[in-house]
């Protein structure tokens, strides 16, 4: 087991981002200001967190164990619980009391007498980035695996393969068609076929099952899609996998910046897909896509970066001047040609949108955001959240400093019986670093700018994570 890695100097393992061990349950949490009567249900949010000291090597944001943290509202009150997300791996971890799996940078996997012979060398299950409700399953998404079914009360029911028809699992950003309420989903591997693609009912049942993206004959990472009415759009930016290299000590992915980035149109009735070819760029997350009425050309909105960037290896990419920033992008499906445009240069990330126009076209969005102040701040921590309305000729932005506050990814609450995006809140969880205590910000979608109007303490520290739900009480 190598001995240079020491986790008390990894920045993503300390500070804000520190893991916690503890799972709470704790009613009538103070709430500072006045929380909305409408608020009526769970936001939940997953994020890294590992059970046990890493060893090997720790690599933000793809390693650690799953968390997910919930906060309950109904009737101005508020309540919490967090819990593992408890996969066979972390379940022999626990009865060893400590890690087993190095991290994705080391390849320490154990053998069969640790472990036994089933999860004997295997890659440990990371369902660590993402929380969605489908079809009255909870689900804990991975990167690119199986997600793990999650019980009301968070508690881990087991591995979700859709009834067996999706047995190599999906990613991590499955997206759902608020009109008729399907899922669609890709999935990357190592091995043919690289790129696969699924849709599955709004009953839960698959109706396509993983068809492999023609055209993709080697294995890339690709993080985030964006979903239209009719098609699934990937971007797959030059970030290919290694594996042989990195069994030999190298690093597992590398950047090709010479290979270009190719955006895909993959029509959802399963008709050819469509390829644009651009210049190399990065993108971790997409806000939104929609195709334009009158040409059908497509439009993507998504965090632009000029190369991947993992852990705290690209901390300063986002300088005046650096190919970073809000971006709209067109896709012309018949040319095959892209012409992007930057919306905005702010150091932002995590861009979210009101779910209910999702693969139709939105006129407002968050972000999480770095407040320009002089503070020093880690790829995934951000003290700022920023709003935009881009619905009009005009591109309009405000923001709200959360001065001592890292602040998280912003996730909309719309309020009930109406679908004006403006009637809502949008909701984040926020640690401060001078004492380390967390709370649950809720900031009216009507006037953002002015910061929270209640904020719900939280009686432990919730690390700096990643992505998470809004879900109302269900009927």
């Amino acid at each position: 087991m190598p001995t240079a890695f020491d986790p008390t100097r990894v920045p993503h393992l300390n500070g804000p981002f520190a893991p916690v061990t503890d799972e709470v349950d704790a009613v009538d949490l103070t709430v500072v200001g006045e929380l909305p009567e409408a608020l009526d249900g769970v936001y939940l949010r997953n994020g890294p967190n590992p059970r046990f000291t890493p060893v090997g090597s720790y690599l933000y944001p793809l390693d650690g164990d799953g968390m997910v943290h919930g906060v309950w509202l109904s009737g101005g009150r508020a309540r919490y619980r967090n819990r593992f997300v408890r996969t066979e791996a972390m379940r022999a971890e626990e009865r060893a009391g400590r890690a087993l799996w190095g991290g994705l940078e080391s390849l320490i996997l154990p053998d069969a007498s640790e472990v036994g012979e089933d999860l004997a060398d295997t890659f440990k299950p990371l369902p660590d980035i993402n929380v969605v409700r489908h079809a009255g399953r909870l689900l804990a998404l991975a990167e690119s695996d199986c997600p793990y079914r999650l019980a009301p009360g968070l508690d881990t029911l087991g591995r979700e393969t859709f009834d067996g028809r999706l047995p190599a699992g999906i990613t991590a950003h499955p997206k759902t068609d608020p009109v008729t309420g399907e899922l669609a989903a890709f999935c990357y591997a190592l091995e043919p076929p690289y790129l696969t693609w699924s849709l599955i009912g709004p009953d839960g049942t698959v109706r396509r099952g993983p068809t492999p993206v023609a055209g993709v004959d080697e294995p890339r990472m690709i993080h985030d899609m964006a979903l239209t009415a009719h098609y699934l759009v990937l971007v797959l930016a030059p970030a290919f996998f290694t594996l042989d290299e990195a069994l030999r000590g190298g690093s597992f992915l590398h950047w090709r910046p010479e290979r270009g980035t190719r955006l895909a149109l993959i029509p959802r009735d399963g008709g050819p897909v469509r390829w644009a070819e651009d210049e190399a760029f990065w993108l971790w997350h997409t806000v939104n896509a929609y195709e334009r009425p009158g040409d059908g050309h497509v439009v993507l909105d998504y965090v632009q970066w000029p190369e991947l960037s993992l852990g705290a290896r690209h901390e300063r990419r986002s300088a005046p001047g650096a190919a970073h920033g809000l971006t709209r992008a067109v896709v012309d499906p018949v040319a095959g040609t892209v012409r992007r445009t930057r919306l905005d240069d702010a150091r932002v990330e995590l861009p979210r949108i009101d779910d209910r126009v999702l693969s139709r076209p939105h006129d407002r969005l968050a972000v999480a955001a770095g407040s320009g102040r002089a503070r020093d701040l880690l790829p995934g921590e951000y003290d700022a959240l920023r709003f935009y309305e881009v619905g009009g000729p005009e591109i309009a932005a405000v923001s709200w400093d959360a001065g001592d506050l890292a602040v998280g990814e912003p996730v909309f609450a719309p309020e009930p019986g109406t679908r004006d995006s403006a009637r809502g809140w949008w909701l984040t969880f926020a640690t401060d670093r001078t004492d380390g205590s967390s709370r649950l910000l809720v900031l009216s979608a009507a006037d953002p700018g002015s910061g929270p109007v209640a904020e719900v303490r939280v009686p432990v520290r919730v690390p700096l994570g990643l992505h998470g739900s809004w879900l109302p009480t269900e009927e």
